[in-house]
């Protein structure tokens, strides 16, 4: 099972920067791991925000292979790191598809993007920046192997 991490622009904020690279190395470890940067609206301002997802979703989508995409939304399904072993587990019993876990960026992600996906997931029904999704997601999925793996993960 290969897994693959997709966002819009580079992570910025260094000490969460370090924590991708760190989870990456990981969830490396122990699956074939690749994290995608794609492009990001530069210079448009916020108020277009329809413009910026737009971009976004675009820089996105050039990068969708023949993935099983599922995408962080604040109205996807919640799952216990446990539960989420249970599926990885299945996906990879089931299809030899890698899988594209997408993160949106400061606005989200464009609803075309959203509807393409074969599953939404949440973090939490609470709001997270979305460079510190990326670190609470891939810790998450290391954890998620780990247990898939019979290894001890601390709580």
């Amino acid at each position: 099972m290969k897994i693959r991490f997709l966002w819009p622009g580079k992570t910025r904020q260094a000490p969460l920067r370090e924590l991708v690279a760190f989870h990456a190395r990981r969830i490396g470890g122990l699956a074939p791991c690749e994290i995608v940067e794609t492009a990001e609206a530069r210079g448009v301002e916020e108020r277009f925000k329809d413009r910026i997802l737009d971009i976004e979703a675009r820089g996105l989508e050039k990068h969708f292979k023949d993935d099983y995409i599922v995408c962080l939304s604040g109205e996807g399904n919640e799952m216990t790191s446990e539960e989420l072993a249970d599926w990885l587990g299945g996906r990879a019993a089931r299809s030899t598809r890698a899988i594209a876990f997408v993160v949106g960026g400061f606005l989200g992600l464009d609803g075309r993007i959203l509807e393409r996906s074969d599953l939404a997931l949440s973090l939490s029904r609470m709001t997270f920046s979305h460079e510190l999704s990326r670190v609470v997601l891939m810790e998450q999925i290391y954890r998620a192997l780990s247990i898939m793996k019979g290894r001890h993960y601390a709580k």
